[in-house]
């Protein structure tokens, strides 16, 4: 966790459980297939997902890059709305 008043390292956030699970609903994607096409465990997977962990930054953009491969856009939450996930191509799977 960040002290306050520091900048993280990385200039674009990882992921949300939220989000996590949006996408893999857009998708139609099971939360093993996300996991196996991501190289992340299933358990550590749904333990984020649950709120249980967080995730290592290398886990979290493994995971946001496959899911942005697959046509995912990630929304960063602004003063209006928090975050959240929409398809490329608006299409559900």
């Amino acid at each position: 966790m960040l002290a306050i008043g520091t900048t993280p390292r990385t200039r674009r956030p990882m992921v949300t459980p939220a989000q996590l699970r949006g996408a893999r609903a857009m998708l139609g994607w099971s939360r093993q297939q996300l996991a196996d096409k991501a190289g992340v465990s299933n358990r550590t997977l749904e333990r984020f997902e649950t709120g249980e962990a967080d995730l290592k930054l290398k886990m979290a953009g493994n995971l946001r890059r496959t899911l942005e491969k697959a046509g995912v856009t990630f929304v960063d939450p602004t003063a209006e709305h928090g975050p959240g996930v929409i398809l490329k191509d608006g299409k559900l799977k």
